[in-house]
This record gives C-alpha cells, structure tokens and sequence, in this order.
C-alpha cells in the first residue's frame, strides 16, 4: 500500500479534530490548538463568533467541574452578595481574565459606568486566544468583583450590572 509510508497524514487523527471542535462548541471557546511535539503534529480548530456565543455555554458543562465538594462552597458564597444588587456577568470559559485591552491602557470599564449591550467588559484570554466579554445588556457598572490577570472558571462572577 503507498499510504502506509506516509507519515504525515497518518497522526492527524479526524476523530482528535471532532473531540477539539466540540471541545469549542461546549467552552465557547473560538479557537483551540494542540501540538504533539515527539509527533511533530499541531492542529488548529478555530470558528467564528457570533452573538449567541454567550448562549452557546452549556448549563452541564460546570456541573463536572462543580462537583468536588470543596470547591462548591467557595464558588457559592462570592456570587450570593452581588446578585442582590444586579447581574452578575459572568465568565463563559475558563482562562485568565483582563480588565483593559493592552497592557497600562485605561480599563474597558470602571464601577459607575453606564454600558451598552454587547458593549466590551474584559477580556479571557483563553489557550492563548483573547476573548472579549460582552455586557449581556445596557446599565451601570455597580460592582467589578475579578482583578487584572486573574484566573477566572466558567460561570465565575466577573462584574455586576444593574
């Protein structure tokens, strides 16, 4: 068979390629790449964003991560005090959150704002992809509970909108 010898073609695997893609539809992630370095072998899945990126996390997606019981209690207590005073934006992945677009440049937004809806909050930066965190709707920023360059989990509070 001339195939066999190939070895370039034979480690891409299709089936890696479809677990990397769903991997992206069930994050919410837009781009994800892995490298094999004794296989020499890098892949790139990437997809477009649209709007319903932010709908698109799954609600069953954190119950896994959720699940050990240590973690359960921290993550609950933070979120109970700013629910009372708006909406919380949260996280729609795991990655490390930025409150301005570069490096000492003013934040996207301060506590006191006034945002539109879709209006830019932060930035997750997620396996080395910078994802902009849109406002859900329009109001004023009462509370920013994350710090710059903070790791941040999925459904993790990032500020509070009221």
């Amino acid at each position: 068979m001339a195939s066999t010898p190939k070895a370039p073609a034979d480690p891409i695997d299709a089936r890696l390629v479809r677990q990397l893609a769903d991997i992206l539809t069930e994050t919410g992630l837009s781009e994800i790449e892995v490298e094999v370095e004794q296989a020499g072998l890098k892949i790139r899945v990437a997809k477009t964003l649209t709007a319903a990126v932010q709908v698109a996390a799954p609600v069953a997606a954190p119950a896994p991560m959720a699940a050990p019981a240590a973690a359960a209690p921290a993550a609950e207590a933070a979120p109970a005090a700013p629910q009372t005073r708006g909406d919380a934006v949260k996280s729609p992945m795991v990655g490390t959150v930025y409150l301005q677009p570069n490096p000492g440049s003013d934040p996207f937004v301060k506590v006191g704002d006034t945002v539109t809806a879709g209006q830019t909050l932060f930035i997750v930066e997620a396996m080395k992809t910078m994802n902009p965190i849109p406002a859900p709707k329009g109001g004023r920023i009462v509370e920013i509970i994350v710090a710059d360059g903070q790791p941040v989990e999925f459904g993790e509070p990032l500020a509070v909108i009221e």
